[in-house]
């Protein structure tokens, strides 16, 4: 079946930068506020954009992300003909090995690709927050008949050493594209974003695959070599919200965001909705005494004491003269009597015992508690006085 647009979602990164939040968990299947997982905005981004035909393609730790995923039925993309497919790495009667880059993951699946035989290919990141209109896109491609369009937004200039960096002309056409620089030329920031013809693209893969020198990655190898060789590439100027959550502070400022009247992003978009499983557990209980301030509370939660500014998931218990504050609580939380949390993560689960305080301060790093460090946060961070 004909497609003019096939949509490539990559989501097999590490995410090591988030430590222990993706320790056993795909970065992608990182809860994400209070109901979501990371991954439920790029997919809703393709069910809004009308993209209907998605590979998801998945390699570390994915027992999560896939039983998240299943069939793609919250997205509308449990479809017959075309839908969701998840692409994990295999093996053929010649042997297989797993993905060595991002380009790689997708030379794997070219067969998933020319089944469809499409004009177009789009190549997302599955670990990003943010509202894009992937058609829109597309249209702007095929307005300028590039042969590569890279999605962009300014970032601070102290940041730009993070990313892919694109260096266009007036008409943001691209004359070069460096990943990672150390003295980046301006603040034009990659997003991860790409749409190729793919006709040509599959050239460079191939071309790509063969090559002992190469890293197999889009930004390092496939792009270089195609601005070198006179493709015509220019960038989408994005100018919406648009959060990388891939380090501890990023994920616990992109929480804070969504408790904030002024940014661009909302989780009650009427007009751009954000899909993901419904747990169905009872709404929540807020007992007597309990207080909540601008806090997003989700269906299950049991609350007795103070919470203000955080974002709590589903099933969550928050016992007496307890205070919350700047946190995030993940999934099946047990926060005990008497206990101050301040600028913290709770994983999914965990127990902290009564009377325990644990606080980061504004210069620090939000501390993430698990059930392995619970017990040594809770001596080296003091009991309440």
């Amino acid at each position: 079946m004909k497609k003019e647009c096939v949509t490539m979602l990559l989501a097999g990164g590490v995410g090591k930068r988030l430590g222990l939040l993706t320790k056993n968990l795909a970065k992608p299947a990182v809860p994400f506020g209070g109901r979501y997982r990371i991954i439920d905005f790029t997919l809703s981004n393709c069910l809004n954009s009308r993209m209907y035909t998605v590979g998801v393609l998945t390699q570390y730790s994915p027992f999560v992300l896939h039983k998240h995923i299943g069939v793609g039925k919250p997205w509308d993309l449990d479809r017959l003909e075309d839908g969701l497919a998840i692409l994990s790495p295999y093996t053929e009667n010649d042997g297989g090995n797993w993905y060595l880059g991002t380009a790689d993951a997708i030379t794997k699946n070219m067969k998933f690709i020319e089944r469809y035989q499409p004009e177009y290919l789009v190549v997302l990141s599955g670990d990003h927050i943010y509202h894009m209109d992937y058609d829109k896109l597309l249209q702007y491609h095929k307005d300028q008949k590039a042969d590569v369009t890279i999605a962009a937004l300014e970032i601070p200039l102290n940041e730009a050493s993070r990313f892919g960096i694109v260096n266009t002309d007036e008409n943001l056409k691209i004359y070069q594209f460096e990943e990672k620089p150390k003295e980046p030329k301006n603040n034009l920031a990659s997003m991860g974003i790409y749409i190729f013809n793919w006709t040509l693209l599959k050239e460079y893969l191939e071309a790509d695959m063969v090559n002992p020198a190469s890293q197999h990655d889009f930004g390092h190898d496939i792009i270089p070599t195609m601005l070198a060789n006179q493709c015509s590439m220019y960038a989408y100027r994005f100018t919406g919200y648009w959060k990388d959550v891939g380090t501890i502070q990023s994920y616990w400022e992109a929480h804070m965001d969504l408790l904030e009247d002024d940014i661009p992003f909302s989780l009650n978009n009427d007009d751009w909705r954000i899909y993901s499983h419904d747990s169905n557990f009872a709404p929540q209980l807020i007992e007597e005494g309990a207080s909540i301030k601008q806090s997003l509370i989700n269906n299950g939660c049991m609350i007795a004491g103070d919470v203000q500014q955080s974002v709590l998931f589903e099933n969550v218990r928050i016992g007496t003269d307890t205070t919350v504050d700047q946190s995030i609580l993940l999934p099946g939380g047990r926060i005990g009597d008497n206990v101050t949390l301040k600028r913290v993560i709770v994983q999914e689960n965990v127990i902290i015992p009564d009377h325990t305080t644990i606080i980061s301060l504004p210069d620090e790093e939000p501390i993430v508690i698990s059930n392995e460090n619970i017990d040594v946060i809770s001596v080296n961070r003091g009991v309440a006085p």
